[in-house]
């Protein structure tokens, strides 16, 4: 099936409602384009589960704060169209900013507590923004599963929280983490690394391989697990941390001690780059 590009809202709300009246499991994708091989692996996740996937691409303006690198994030639409035909996916929903932003837009959308920590407290903008982008994406595209990449944890966990308490009735699905083969984990951003700082972007797994191998031993101190991936991170000087930490898996909050599943999670600049990290301890790492 050609892949069919959907620009329109309403168009867009119509098609879901028509494909749901029919019977069909509807997934989703939702991405701001610059697709990798990360993306594309929510996109098999989708097809191998559900009847139609729809992709979107949309630079959502909102998550973006002042500083930030909204106007150079890259854009690369066609070749994402083609990446998504490849792919098998049915439908991609491209809208513009003044679709899903008119003029006199003046509502918001946010989950307390959850994002008050991590990368919600360095960009403050960044969560409140993608709440209401995809609070708008699931009301258009209406689908029954939403397939995001666990390397955006936190995001995941909003999203999840959000379409929980909102009763959106679709069912957030977090998918693993797609790594390089030195273990870099895929990000649109990482084209943004010169070439010595793509070798030292590395340091996060090996962070996170450290603090897995020191929970897997037996640690179960969280302040000794940061201290640990700390301590691989102070190898390369120029990274500027932003936070190391080591939270319950399923609510974000800080520990002490690990009795139950926990993630540990890393946020750092290279350069002009930020990048994001996370690992469930006790999971395979191996790199």
């Amino acid at each position: 099936m050609t892949l069919r590009i959907v620009e329109s809202p309403r168009e867009m709300r119509k098609l879901a409602e028509t494909l749901r009246a029919e019977g069909k499991t509807l997934g989703f994708v939702p991405t701001m384009g610059a697709l990798h091989e990360g993306h594309l692996s929510l996109v098999r996740a989708s097809r191998g589960e559900c009847q139609v996937t729809v992709a979107s691409i949309f630079v959502n303006p909102t998550q973006f704060g002042p500083q930030e690198d909204f106007e150079r994030y890259p854009r690369t639409f066609e070749r994402d169209r083609e990446l998504l035909e490849r792919e098998g996916c049915e439908f991609l929903f491209a809208p513009n900013r003044a679709a899903l932003y008119p003029e006199g837009f003046a509502t918001a959308v946010r989950v307390e507590r959850m994002t008050d920590r991590l990368c919600g407290a360095s960009r403050p903008s960044f969560l409140p923004g993608v709440t209401l982008v995809v609070a708008k994406l699931f009301n258009l595209v209406r689908p029954h599963i939403a397939f995001f990449g666990q390397k955006d944890y936190q995001q995941c966990l909003v999203v999840r929280r959000m379409a929980e308490d909102l009763d959106f009735g679709v069912e957030v699905r977090m998918c693993p983490i797609v790594r390089e083969a030195d273990g870099l984990a895929m990000s649109s951003r990482n084209r943004y690394l010169s070439v010595t700082e793509r070798t030292q972007a590395r340091v996060l797994v090996r962070a996170l391989v450290e603090a897995n191998r020191a929970y897997l031993s037996g640690e179960r101190s969280a302040e000794r697990l940061i201290d640990s991936m700390r301590d691989v991170l102070e190898t390369v000087p120029q990274a500027r941390v932003d936070y190391v930490e080591v939270m319950d898996a399923g609510t974000l909050e800080r520990l002490n001690r690990i009795e139950g599943k926990a993630a540990a999670l890393l946020a750092l600049n290279l350069g002009e780059t930020r990048l994001i990290d996370n690992h469930i301890l006790g999971e395979a790492l191996d790199y």
